[in-house]
């Protein structure tokens, strides 16, 4: 089990963070006699699969809907596999656009060294 700051520095993010998932209901640590949070390898499972949709930018929202579905049971896998369908398309669909940038940015530096090239030579 692990303390808020050890799953903090584990996890690289502010014990804010983590207190704002639980207040979201997104995760529940248990709690020691002292009313301490203590976070199990699940939970460390659980919070860097929420971390790694924050990163693709899936909104909270949909993380806290995920979650609740979660919560509820098995008979709400058809929904969650739908929202991570939904949520993998919005990810083909970053990747893509990162692609067209990155295209661009390519063309770009090459005219610009090319169009350098020629200047050093006359």
């Amino acid at each position: 089990m692990y303390s808020i700051g050890e799953v903090a520095k584990l996890l690289n993010v502010t014990t804010h963070t983590l207190r704002f998932y639980e207040k979201e209901k997104i995760i529940t640590p248990e709690r020691t006699e002292n009313g301490d949070r203590r976070y199990s390898e699940s939970h460390l499972q659980w919070l860097r699969f929420v971390i790694k949709l924050k990163e693709t930018k899936m909104p909270l929202a949909q993380i806290k809907e995920y979650a609740s579905l979660f919560l509820q049971g098995d008979h709400t896998s058809q929904k969650r596999l739908s929202l991570l369908k939904n949520h993998q398309d919005h990810v083909q669909n970053q990747i893509q656009v990162l692609i067209d940038i990155d295209d661009m940015l390519r063309k770009k530096i090459a005219t610009y060294e090319e169009h350098m090239q020629k200047r050093d030579f006359t």
